[in-house]
């Protein structure tokens, strides 16, 4: 690489060579860009580089980025998109602007063939730079081994020759981290710099590992990270980088048809008329790479622009690909064998099973494997049976070459081989679906009923419902297996709830064990009430508890299906509605069996939301609880109870149960377990557990894009922002707001929730009147809901808030009368402490004290750390203005000191100014010692000091082990140790039980 004009850096060894999704093929008519922008001035003939074409914002973005680091700040960029779609382009254009600017670039990239190599691509980013074992200290202290490809100057590289835990990972893997990242501290001393690393994905995992390690710690240092990846690539080291704050994602779209026809102007000097530019997105799906071959060949023949020119040069060239693949492989009938049982199998199948596949000698699959490579079709490291298709259409073509006939008996050979080898099931039904037929042989039925029923608990039905109809023929009343009819009701009913409905109606009559039976009915009570039949589902109730006591049968059954019906109803508020006009409420079942206590939760968390009988609800799910286990009760009956007690101003006992409910709970599918863990969330964040209900969430929002948040979903969003707000994470949890309106009220009230979540969001940018417009919506849609409570959402209080703000406190205190009333009826502590608080704030100076001393004193028996934080801070500030002085110290100390436990970094922020005005002057909080901890990291610290392991105190706590060690490792240098044998003398000097979790003792003088 030479060197650009005001560049600080020089050559850089790149991991490996471009590959050639990325790469455009050269061409003397324009230039090698992927995605060029238009020249006004006819074919782009001109030297120097382009940039790429519809990319203005991502151009901005890394502009941006660049100047930043120009500046002395640090940055991080991730570059998404499938192959060809131009990543390497943007990242060449980041480059060059950042010599521009005067940075140091050094770039890598990875590739499969590295992956083997520890810090292969880290070697090859930082060469230059690396310390020479023969000059200096190595990396760490074991011997050195030699590494293909990424020798120091010496001829060895300073990695040790041991494995740790990750094969292939050296003993010393922290310290070889520590010293690259020392490198990149010197390489950023010497004035900003660019890391560049495309192809991420193909990376070692010890390169990896040092990316995700750098990206922590770009604090302080000018230097820009930037990384490109495939998004479809299982990499959750990249896939942290991302959600770092400091993180920007670009993710790459394909071209439009105004994009292509800035291309082909710049390579052909004409743009084409719509119907070209129409003719070409469609053969390319705008693809820069496909766009630029095909306007190339269309060039190089003399075609003319048209939609008849595309048709032609887009098979002449971008199928010429594939005709040229499989014309070749018809001349090498043993390779082409070989590539057909590849292409079946896809990337990476072991030999043994392609080559039996193939019905080829391991011997001569291993010589048409040799061809294959030779060929340039696939790529296969020499000494290794690891293999990949070398360009990513080629295994398309080889498939598309093969007959139907011949395709689909491939499959099923390959589903049979694979089962007979011990395959997972999921991967043996991907092959019995694929051959598109319907399957009657009993071990065939068995894999697609397994992968089905483990498709079914991830929560893809539609999936299900796809693999158990290749074992239903289309004459469904012929199937002799009432048990497989069910399973592929059971399945419908989520997907295709009328066909669903449909076939559990048919099966019921077969069905004769009565726990079979009630599951039928079960779902297809939930069904009904889903679309909207709830006096279907009504009926179908009276029909069973007249079947029971025919039969002279307990109610529980009937008591099940009438829970489920009233549960089920809170997923559409026509059916709620519904429901609430037919059904009872009555707290009389007893809790001696499963179907007592699951209709008893069921009315009680109803109850509870309508403020309606709150304590013999409170004292029904206590009952529940009692009586039920995870084994034995649904989880929706225990997470209900629990629910109960959270609505009632008790979420320290909801905790407690909903951990029980996901410690013991045997099988819990996507949406109860993302369920309960916002519940869970909802009350760690109403005790001020901040870290905790920020790592339920983050659990709960595991793999769920934001734009696909179903209702569950939803809920965790919103006790997220919730909870980003409360430490003051502003920008964070804008990032998490929907932008544009929420589903509607029918889609249900978990969206209400959200709805208040961004009305505070909102309130806290400074924009009252559009957070006044969210939070009185969310209130109108809890009414509707008959979510009356003030305890069970507080939708209320921040809506008081705004209205204060806009100084409207007529409408602020008749907000918290409201609550301030329905809380004293009904006892909620917690609720009524918020209410007096926004009460005392409606009126002023005027009587303000009392209703700030009643407040406090309620909530002081109550875990509601922040609500009392919020009161004190408030009582502080109406003692110092009624002229007591140290009264208003004393106060504002203990809200100071609680904020500071809890990393509530507003309250915090907002109590030292307001103990500074009273004349205090308060000290920065201690740095060392146990009163340094973290809340997070106390709780860590105080359990591995009584004896638990890693594994342990994460499945306790609910996080990562990754966070387990973090916190350790923070708590050790605050203490003061170097491992866990000081813990326990560590937290015992401080006598920690005598002040709240993590307070760090800020003082005044």
């Amino acid at each position: 690489m030479t060197r650009s004009p005001g560049s600080s850096g020089e050559h850089h060894p790149t991991g490996a060579a471009r590959s050639s999704a990325d790469a455009v093929p050269a061409d003397p008519a324009g230039p090698a860009d992927a995605a060029g922008p238009a020249d006004a001035a006819g074919p782009a003939d001109a030297a120097g580089p382009a940039d790429p074409v519809e990319r203005e914002y991502e151009l901005s973005v890394i502009s941006d980025l660049v100047r930043r680091t120009a500046a002395g700040h640090p940055g991080l960029l991730l570059v998404e998109g499938q192959e060809g779609i131009g990543k390497t382009t943007l990242l060449r254009s980041l480059a060059e602007r950042a010599r521009a600017q005067g940075l140091r670039v050094l770039e890598a990239r990875g590739e499969r063939t590295g992956r083997q190599t520890p810090f292969a691509v880290a070697h090859a980013l930082l060469h230059p730079y690396l310390t020479d074992p023969e000059e200096g200290p190595a990396l760490c202290d074991a011997p050195v081994r030699e590494l293909p490809g990424t020798v120091t100057a010496a001829g060895r590289t300073p990695y040790p020759v041991g494995h740790n835990n990750v094969v292939g990972w050296p003993e010393g893997t922290y310290d070889v981290l520590a010293e690259l990242h020392r490198t990149v501290r010197r390489i950023s001393r010497s004035g900003p710099a660019l890391l560049v690393v495309d192809d991420a994905e193909q990376a070692d995992p010890a390169s990896l590992r040092f990316l995700a390690h750098t990206a922590r710690r770009l604090s302080g240092m000018p230097v820009l990270l930037a990384v490109s990846r495939c998004p479809e690539t299982d990499a959750p080291l990249l896939d942290e980088m991302a959600t770092r704050p400091l993180s920007s994602v670009l993710r790459l779209r394909p071209l439009t048809e105004r994009g292509i026809g800035l291309i082909a102007r710049r390579l052909t000097g004409r743009s084409g008329d719509q119907e070209f530019l129409a003719a070409c997105l469609s053969a390319t799906n705008g693809i820069p790479l496909l766009v630029t071959r095909l306007l190339a060949a269309l060039h190089r023949e003399g075609s003319p622009l048209t939609a008849a020119g595309i048709a032609r040069a887009h098979l002449e060239d971008v199928a010429l690909f594939g005709r040229r693949v499989v014309a070749t492989l018809h001349q090498q009938p043993v390779a082409l064998r070989a590539a057909q049982a590849m292409a079946v199998l896809g990337d990476g199948a072991p030999f043994a099973h392609c080559a039996a596949l193939a019905l080829l000698d391991p011997a001569v699959f291993t010589r048409a494997v040799l061809t294959l490579d030779a060929l340039g079709l696939v790529s296969s490291p020499p000494g290794t049976e690891d293999w990949y298709f070398a360009h990513p259409p080629t295994r398309e073509t080889v498939l598309a070459d093969m007959s139907p006939q011949l395709r689909m008996s491939t499959h099923l050979r390959a589903a049979r081989l694979l089962h007979d080898g011990g395959a997972p099931a999921e991967q043996v039904a991907e092959h019995l679906r694929a051959s598109g037929t319907t399957t009657t042989e009993p071990w065939a039925r068995t894999v697609l009923r397994e992968a089905a029923r483990t498709a079914s608990r991830r929560g893809a039905h539609e999936h299900a419902v796809e693999l158990l109809r290749h074992c239903v023929p289309e004459d469904a009343d012929s199937v002799d297996d009432p048990a497989l009819l069910v399973e592929l009701g059971l399945s419908e009913v989520r997907s295709d709830p009328e066909a669903g409905i449909g076939r559990l109606l048919r099966a019921l009559p077969l069905l004769t064990a009565p726990d079979r039976r009630l599951t039928v009915l079960t779902a297809l009570i939930g069904a009904m009430v889903r679309t909207g039949q709830v006096p279907r589902a009504v009926e179908l109730l009276r029909i069973r508890r007249a079947e029971a006591v025919a039969a002279g049968e307990g109610p529980a059954g009937a008591h099940v299906l009438e829970a489920h019906l009233l549960l089920t109803s809170n997923t559409s508020h026509r059916a709620f509605r519904q429901v609430l006009d037919s059904a009872s409420f009555g707290l009389d079942p007893a809790p001696d069996t499963a179907g007592g206590r699951a209709l008893l939760a069921a009315r009680a968390v109803i109850s509870v939301s309508r403020l309606d009988g709150v304590a013999e609800s409170l004292a029904a799910a206590r009952a529940v609880l009692l009586h039920g286990t995870p084994p034995a009760d649904a989880p929706a009956t225990l997470g209900s109870a629990a629910a109960v007690l959270l609505y009632t101003d008790r979420p320290d006992e909801a905790e407690t149960a909903l951990r029980r409910l996901l410690e013991g709970a045997d099988v819990l599918d996507d949406w109860q377990h993302a369920t309960l863990l916002a519940l869970c969330a909802d009350a760690y964040e109403r005790q001020g557990a901040l870290d905790r209900a920020l790592a339920a969430t983050a659990d709960a929002l595991r793999g769920a894009p934001a734009e696909q948040t179903d209702s569950c979903r939803a809920l965790a969003r919103a006790v997220r922002l919730q909870t980003l707000l409360d430490r003051d994470q502003v920008a964070e949890a804008a990032a998490l707001a929907p932008c544009g309106p929420v589903p509607p009220l029918e889609d249900g009230w978990q969206w209400n929730e959200l709805l208040a979540a961004r009305g505070r969001l909102r309130l806290a940018e400074g924009d009252a009147p559009a957070a006044l417009v969210d939070l009185t919506e969310a209130g109108e849609r809890q009414r509707a809901w008959q979510r009356l409570s003030p305890a069970v959402s507080s939708w209320w209080y921040w809506a008081g808030r705004a209205y204060a703000v806009l100084g409207n406190m007529k409408a602020c205190g008749e907000l918290a009368e409201e609550a301030v009333d329905g809380a004293r009826r009904a006892q909620l502590p917690c609720a009524l402490g918020a209410g007096l608080e926004l009460l005392a704030a409606a009126r002023g100076d005027d009587g303000a004290l009392p209703l700030l001393e009643e407040a406090e004193a309620v909530l002081t028996a109550t875990p509601a750390r922040l609500a009392l934080t919020r009161v004190r801070i408030a009582r502080g500030r109406a003692l110092y203005v009624s002229g007591r002085t140290e009264a208003a110290r004393t106060v504002l100390r203990e809200a100071l000191e609680t904020a500071y436990a809890l990393e509530a970094h507003q309250l915090y922020a907002t109590a030292r100014r307001a103990l500074v005005a009273t004349g205090a002057r308060p000290r920065r909080p201690v740095s060392r010692g146990p009163a340094a901890l973290t809340p997070g990291e106390l709780q860590v610290a105080r359990l591995a000091a009584a004896g638990d392991s890693n594994v342990d105190i994460s499945r306790t706590l609910f996080v990562t082990q990754r966070t387990v060690e973090t916190h350790l490792t923070s708590a050790y240098r605050k203490l003061g140790i170097s491992g866990r044998r000081g813990l326990r003398a560590a937290l015992a000097a401080d006598d920690p039980t005598t002040r709240a979790p993590g307070d760090g003792e800020p003082v005044d003088r």
